[in-house]
C-alpha cells in the first residue's frame, strides 16, 4: 500500500460527491469574482481567515485529549483511553489522511490548504497579481527572439 502524498491524502479519503461539492463551491466563488471584481479583496480576506481541515482536526483532537485527561484525573483513569485513541487517530490521519472526524468535517466544507490556495491563486490571477511576472517573461522572450539571427 502506497502512502498518499500530503496534497492527496485527505481528498482520496473523501467521497467523490463531497470533493466535487467543495470544488464546485470554489469554482462558483471564482466565477462570481470574475463578474464582480469588487468581491475579490473581501473573498481573499475570508480565505486568509478560513480554517483548513488540518487546523480543525488539531483543535478537535486536542480538545478531546484534554477532556480525557481531565476526566481521567477527576473521575476515573479509564478515561485516559480517550487521549490514547485520539493520538492513534492522529497518527492514522498523518499517514493516510483519514480519521473519524474527516468525513464529518469535509461535509461541513472544511478544505485542505491546497484547495484553499487554489481558490486564492485563481482570485489573485483574476485581480492581475501575476501580470508583472507574465510581462517579465514576455519581455525576456521578446528580447531573445529579437536577438535571433535573420
Amino acid at each position: 500500500m502506497a502512502i498518499p502524498t500530503t496534497r492527496e491524502r485527505v481528498p482520496t479519503q473523501t467521497s467523490d460527491a463531497v470533493n466535487q461539492s467543495i470544488e464546485t463551491g470554489a469554482e462558483k466563488s471564482v466565477r462570481l469574482a470574475a463578474d464582480n471584481p469588487g468581491l475579490i479583496a473581501p473573498r481573499l480576506n475570508e480565505l486568509d481567515a478560513e480554517w483548513d481541515i488540518e487546523r480543525a482536526i488539531e483543535m478537535n483532537a486536542s480538545t478531546i485529549a484534554f477532556l480525557g485527561v481531565i476526566l481521567g484525573f477527576f473521575l476515573h483513569p479509564y478515561w485516559l483511553v480517550l487521549p490514547a485513541l485520539v493520538t492513534l487517530f492522529l497518527f492514522q490521519h498523518a499517514v493516510q489522511g483519514w480519521c473519524p472526524p474527516v468525513p464529518i468535517l469535509r461535509r461541513f466544507g472544511f478544505r485542505t490548504s491546497y484547495e484553499i490556495d487554489r481558490e486564492r491563486y485563481a482570485l489573485k490571477a483574476l485581480r492581475g497579481d501575476f501580470q508583472p511576472v507574465l510581462e517579465a517573461a514576455n519581455r525576456a522572450k521578446a528580447a531573445w527572439d529579437a536577438a535571433r539571427p535573420n
